[in-house]
């Protein structure tokens, strides 16, 4: 009898990640149409994509990542 209640809890949480894969595909798809959007109206997707991830950071964990490339940028030479 437990055997049968957890085969079915096992089932039904499978059946839960089967749902929320195709919910994550789903937004996943929607975010490109957004991207796709602004690509039609003159924007870079690239640079949306990098603006979305910075605004994602630290205040300080991005004037840190900044500091870091500028380091790099110049000992390459880079301006």
């Amino acid at each position: 009898m437990a055997e049968m209640a957890a085969d079915e809890r096992l089932r039904l949480l499978i059946e839960r990640i089967e749902r929320l894969e195709e919910e994550k595909k789903g937004i996943s798809d929607d975010i490109k149409d957004v991207y796709n959007e602004g690509k039609a109206t003159g924007y870079d997707p690239k640079a949306m994509k990098q603006v979305v991830r910075i605004r994602k950071m630290k205040p300080d964990d991005r004037k840190e990542q900044e500091a870091i490339l500028e380091v790099y940028l110049n000992a390459l030479g880079i301006d």
